[in-house]
């Protein structure tokens, strides 16, 4: 994040929308947890619990909000006026163009997009966010683009390796390719959501007080960097130890062949 727009607040507003965001976020995570408690054996290992609690979260969080956000940005949208006076009604914040010149989101070119022209809970709760990224106030075709993949598949599969470590055993080895595929495409997400920022000196990312940066910028954004680093290294682990047991059997009976 090398430049960071400008902001008119040193200090962030916590009113009842940011406690409320807050708040969903948690109420998400013990939900995971409590599910766990209710799906997994009792003999499940620390490891198995954890990844189930954070493959579940990670579903939710994709299916809850960010599916809340493609919402806003295909059904909330500001008409734009094609005659003013006084009387013309003005959208409650400030204009989002996204796009490039003479590119229309839906190919709409009267209508502006986005969580900021809603007044539904999902709207401000992105409203919220957009205070530190304005990306997610509008229609970045980058970030519906990895979305629309994020909620259509990525939830889901998140959803399918839940049910897979629910089964222990009978889900097999085939549990941590599901897992590879998956935390491998978060870490890609995440690249393609900054890089563009990164690359033309964070035009929409406003870093001028603590909570926007290290608490919705950093925190919320690198738990989906840390843990799929770890779900690659516990996968990597389990692979490396199923086809090390897969050859010592080969051995043993190539061995075995031979004696007779």
């Amino acid at each position: 994040m090398a430049a960071t727009i400008a902001s008119p607040q040193s200090v962030p507003v916590i009113d009842a929308t940011t406690v409320l965001s807050l708040l969903s976020v948690l109420i998400l995570l013990v939900a995971a947890y409590a599910l766990s408690v209710r799906f997994l054996p009792t003999t499940s290992t620390v490891r198995v619990r954890v990844l189930f609690i954070w493959h579940l979260f990670d579903a939710l969080i994709h299916f809850f909000f960010e599916g809340s956000f493609l919402a806003n940005c295909f059904l909330v949208y500001y008409s734009l006026p094609t005659t003013f006076s006084a009387s013309t009604p003005r959208p409650t914040s400030p204009p989002l163009l996204l796009t490039p010149p003479d590119v229309f989101f839906l190919g709409q070119s009267d209508r502006l997009y986005g969580a900021a022209y809603g007044s539904g809970p999902f709207s401000r709760l992105w409203q919220e966010y957009a205070k530190a990224d304005r990306r997610w106030g509008g229609v970045d075709l980058t970030v519906v683009s990895l979305e629309l993949l994020t909620v259509g598949l990525g939830a889901p599969l998140a959803l399918w390796i839940c049910e897979l470590l629910r089964r222990g055993e009978k889900g097999g080895n085939k549990r941590w390719f599901w897992m590879v595929v998956l935390a491998t495409a978060e870490l890609y997400g995440g690249f393609m959501t900054f890089a563009p920022e990164w690359l033309t000196g964070s035009p929409n990312l406003d870093t001028s007080n603590w909570m926007y940066l290290w608490f919705y910028l950093v925190f919320f954004n690198m738990l989906w960097v840390v843990f799929p680093l770890w779900v690659l290294y516990e996968s990597y682990k389990a692979i490396n130890s199923a086809m090390s047991q897969a050859e010592m059997v080969d051995l043993v009976n190539y061995l075995g062949k031979k004696d007779d």
